[in-house]
């Protein structure tokens, strides 16, 4: 018999805007901090499937996901079609009720088994079911009670280049990121770890154009020829989340390496890292900036290892 947990939160925010956050799986790797990557395999307007990569107490967790949107009732349903041990399943439902126009009850529900029905197991799926539901409601809160519209806050951007080389030769060199500090200006120090099949976690110092250091830490999911996608564990403090990918795709022009960020911007914070007076549109140019500078310093520097190995 399934087990159940039931965490719930009230939030001073529109039940349809808190419903279309948790709707778009391809904010949340930006919004909530267990999830690293989403990447869907089938969509329609009420329903999805998608993988998924979460962390999972000290792990770095997948499974597939089957969704069911109801955009009129508020709810939505979902099921892991392919659990990981000690989980042999899990099933659950998102629930938000308008209390108010401004007013939400939002409640998550979880259905789980432990393989072989295990004590021990099932109360570290519980203990993670604790820990993890309330950082997610939590999370929803934060986004939707900005003061700010959502797409201002949480938005995406990519910077796209063609290289003289082979895709599979700019893949290695981004793959190979403890190799960066010689390779690239803007890093001083990579600590990497792997911590399993394509999985890795990297620690790295950047340095900015003022010469401060700044130090970030990341969960990357390398997927061969073509894809690694990354989620930082520590943002920078203008940030509450930031996620990326980089797609690699051979061409007859060349190799098309794009370099794709997405990031929830914290607005309590604009003031403080960019001064008085400045704006969320100054902190979106900021980011635009900041972040997409680096992309193209990595990318160059791709492109010049690719066309050397031709």
């Amino acid at each position: 018999m399934p087990h159940r947990t039931e965490h719930t939160l009230t939030v001073a925010a529109p039940a349809r805007v808190l419903y279309d956050l948790a709707a778009d799986v391809t904010r949340w790797p930006a919004i909530f901090a267990p999830t690293v990557h989403v990447r869907h395999l089938d969509r329609s307007r009420s329903g999805e499937r998608f993988q998924l990569w979460a962390l999972v107490g000290d792990e770095v967790k997948t499974w597939t996901s089957r969704r069911g949107l109801d955009a009129a009732g508020l709810r939505i349903s979902f099921r892991q079609e392919r659990s990981q041990p000690p989980i042999a399943s899990m099933s659950g439902e998102w629930i938000f009720r308008e209390l108010a126009p401004d007013r939400t009850e939002i409640t998550l529900v979880h259905e789980f088994t432990a393989v072989d029905d295990d004590p021990e197991q099932l109360r570290w799926i519980r203990a993670a079911l604790d820990g993890n539901s309330p950082v997610e409601l939590a999370a929803l809160a934060r986004i939707a009670t900005t003061g700010h519209p959502v797409e201002d806050v949480v938005f995406t951007f990519t910077d796209r280049v063609t290289l003289d080389g082979a895709a599979a030769d700019a893949y290695d060199f981004v793959d190979r990121c403890d190799l960066w500090p010689r390779r690239l200006p803007h890093v001083d120090r990579v600590v990497l770890r792997d911590i399993g099949p394509g999985l890795q976690d990297l620690e790295m110092d950047t340095v900015t154009e003022d010469g401060a250091t700044h130090t970030t830490r990341s969960v990357r999911v390398c997927t061969p020829p073509d894809r690694i996608v990354y989620k930082q564990r520590v943002p920078p403090r203008l940030l509450l989340g930031h996620s990326g990918r980089w797609l690699f795709a051979d061409t007859e022009q060349g190799a098309v390496v794009t370099a794709e960020h997405t990031v929830a911007i914290d607005p309590a914070r604009v003031g403080e890292v960019l001064g008085e007076g400045a704006t969320l549109a100054d902190a979106r140019d900021f980011i635009r900036s900041a972040l997409g500078r680096n992309s193209r310093t990595t990318l160059a520097h791709a492109g010049s290892y690719a066309a050397a190995r031709r």
